[in-house]
């Protein structure tokens, strides 16, 4: 409207990462981690957390891309893959905590709510760019999608799945726990009970992403039967039962 234009992607990627890096400063006093490095931390995590996310939609939308180079750099349009960004995260976090020696353990404990928060906020983009959305329905939830950005098998369907508010919610959620198991353990977060923290997200976020990519429309890559992404959230899953099995057998 007028000379401003307001992205409403870009608008909700910066709230995302407000509200985690307040988040993460709050659980850093009971992980006795000094506030003031999570600054520090974040910038790590945005920068890798960002260029990750890109690069791994570049890879599920490698056609589009091809024939439209110049809109790799338009992120405020959208276009973030959330696998992609939680795994160069987590080699950033990795490399945070050996570089400044710190429990990448603890830090990581410290960051799954904070991310899960920034997520269920992040995730309204989604609607505001009419993406992520699911299959038609009739429930009275069903949003409607302009029909220029309905895929073409559908495009005389109206309403659909609003699977951007269904993992939304469940990122909410999932926060909610994080933040209730950290503040009933906040006296005593060893290592194992960091451990607990990390794998509660990583399970809990493989399996909404497993069963939403059911029912989600977009164009992705699919590995036989299963959509890509599907792929990688049963590998989280398997590497976090894997991990959870051999803490507690120790």
């Amino acid at each position: 409207m007028g000379p401003l234009t307001i992205y409403w992607y870009g608008l909700f990627l910066v709230l995302a990462i407000t509200a985690g890096i307040i988040t993460a400063q709050f659980l850093a006093r009971w992980h006795q981690i000094n506030p003031e490095k999570i600054i520090d931390l974040s910038l790590w995590l945005i920068i890798s957390g960002l260029l990750g996310a890109r690069i791994y939609e570049i890879f599920l939308e490698f056609s589009y891309y091809y024939h439209h180079p110049l809109n790799i750099f338009k992120i405020w349009e959208g276009g973030l893959a959330i696998h992609g960004g939680i795994i160069a995260g987590a080699i950033a976090l990795y490399l945070f905590a050996h570089r400044y020696r710190f429990s990448s353990i603890k830090l990581a404990a410290m960051i799954v709510p904070a991310l899960a928060l920034g997520q269920a906020i992040g995730r309204w983009g989604n609607w505001f760019n009419q993406e992520l959305f699911g299959r038609p329905t009739s429930l009275p939830w069903g949003i409607p999608i302009a029909i220029e950005n309905r895929p073409w098998l559908y495009l005389f369907n109206d309403f659909f799945h609003p699977t951007f508010l269904y993992e939304s919610l469940g990122c909410f959620l999932i926060f909610i726990i994080l933040i209730y198991l950290s503040y009933r353990w906040r006296a005593n977060l060893n290592t194992r009970r960091n451990i607990i923290l990390i794998n509660i997200y990583l399970l809990a976020y493989g399996s909404l992403r497993l069963a939403l990519e059911f029912i989600k429309v977009d164009t992705t890559p699919m590995l036989g039967i299963w959509r890509w992404p599907q792929v990688i959230s049963a590998l989280i899953i398997i590497v976090s039962i894997s991990w959870l099995i051999k803490t507690f057998k120790k």
